[in-house]
């Protein structure tokens, strides 16, 4: 009987190292969700709000790293002059960003 109550009272401090694991974990995962996850999501937003803002005309670069104009406007993809007659249709989801967003070349 008495061996009984040593292998609880052994056991006791090991019960506040459970909560000192949980409290650290979530302390890790809201870390990770305002250093990572939440900016991320906020760049997403801009760019599907800037790809469903798109008018002719405007200046745009391809996921590929090609520069162009925007010509055409359809529901799911976007016509873009890169050259004199040379016109590429591509999805929206490929328009990246605004060159005058980038800053410039030194």
């Amino acid at each position: 009987m008495f061996k009984v109550l040593l292998q609880a009272d052994a056991s006791a401090p090991g019960m506040g190292g459970n909560y000192s694991f949980l409290l650290m974990m979530v302390a890790l995962f809201a870390v990770m969700y305002f250093l990572m996850i939440r900016p991320q999501q906020k760049r997403q937003k801009e760019l599907r709000a800037f790809q469903s803002s798109l008018q002719k005309g405007a200046k745009v670069v391809i996921s590929g790293g090609i520069y162009g104009t925007v010509v055409e406007i359809k529901e799911t993809s976007v016509l873009v002059e890169v050259d004199n007659n040379v016109k590429l249709r591509v999805d929206k989801g490929s328009v990246v960003r605004d060159p005058s967003d980038m800053p410039a070349a030194r």
